[in-house]
C-alpha cells in the first residue's frame, strides 16, 4: 500500500485496508477516464476549428452540412464518451431533487428576512 501513499491505520484489519486500497484504485482509474474525457474534448475542439478553417478558407461555405458533417457524428461520439464516464446522473444525480427543495427553500427563507 506504500505505493499508493495509503497508510494503513493501526487498529484497520486486513480486510479494511483491503477495502480502502480497493477504493483508491477505483478512485484513480475514474480520474484517469475523466482525464481521458477532457483530452478528447481538447482534441475535437481543436481539430473541428482548424478542419472548419480549412473548409471555408478553400472556398466552402460556412452554413453547409458539409461542413459541420466531422463535428456532428464526432460529437455524437463525444457525447457517449463522456456518458460513459460521468453517467447519466450527472445532471440529475441521486439527490438532486431534494437539493433543488431545499435551494429553493434556503432562497425563500433568505428573502423573508430582508424583508
Amino acid at each position: 500500500m506504500e505505493n499508493y501513499n495509503i497508510k494503513p491505520y493501526n487498529d484497520e484489519t486486513s480486510e479494511e485496508r483491503y477495502r480502502r486500497e480497493e477504493a483508491y484504485l477505483r478512485a484513480k482509474e475514474k480520474v484517469k477516464k475523466i482525464i481521458g474525457f477532457y483530452w478528447h474534448l481538447a482534441s475535437y475542439i481543436i481539430v473541428n476549428i482548424f478542419i472548419i478553417i480549412l473548409i471555408v478558407s478553400n472556398g466552402g461555405k460556412l452554413f453547409s452540412f458539409g461542413t459541420f458533417a466531422t463535428p456532428l457524428f464526432w460529437g455524437i461520439g463525444l457525447f457517449f464518451h463522456f456518458m460513459g464516464v460521468f453517467g447519466p446522473d450527472f445532471l440529475f444525480g441521486k439527490n438532486w431533487e431534494e437539493r433543488k427543495i431545499k435551494e429553493y427553500m434556503d432562497k425563500e427563507q433568505n428573502s423573508h428576512k430582508y424583508e
